[in-house]
């Protein structure tokens, strides 16, 4: 099955912003244990932040920050899943990788679409949410006073 770009980054993106206890308690619950082996097993590296005055003026180095990242291979299909998360926890990231390789499959498409991707995609709207009210109520509108001798 083939996939457009946009749907696999909609997923990647769901699963790079997951929290590790979240998905295991969803994949417990949707009973998914897939044989797999590991291409490239978990490993935490460095990374760096680039960043742009204003979103488009020139690049500079914002700093560092940790990257785990994970490659597998389905027993069954040979499909390859991939996983780059932020972050040190190598187990996410190889669960992460377990799903975007069964997110790929046909017969498992649909259900982890709904049953996993939604729910990540809510649960992190919300918390977007929560955080856009919480910081509004601190919002402070400035304005400028014309003074009459100033015309």
């Amino acid at each position: 099955m083939h996939f457009d770009i946009a749907t696999r980054q909609r997923w990647m993106l769901a699963l790079a912003h997951s929290r590790a206890d979240t998905l295991s308690k969803q994949l417990k619950a949707l009973k998914l244990a897939p044989e797999y082996e590991l291409i490239r097993a978990p490993e935490v590296g460095l990374m760096q932040i680039q960043a742009r005055m204003g979103g488009t003026g020139n690049r500079f180095f914002a700093g560092d920050t940790t990257l785990t990242r994970a490659v597998v291979r389905l027993a069954v299909s040979g499909t390859l899943g991939y996983s780059y998360l932020l972050g040190r926890n190598k187990h996410h990231a190889e669960q992460c990788a377990v799903i975007d390789a069964l997110l790929q499959e046909p017969e498992h498409f649909h259900t982890l679409m709904e049953a996993l991707i939604a729910p990540l995609e809510a649960e992190r709207e919300a918390k977007i949410s929560a955080r856009c009210a919480e910081v509004n109520t601190s919002k402070v509108d400035f304005f400028t006073l014309v003074r009459g001798d100033n015309a």
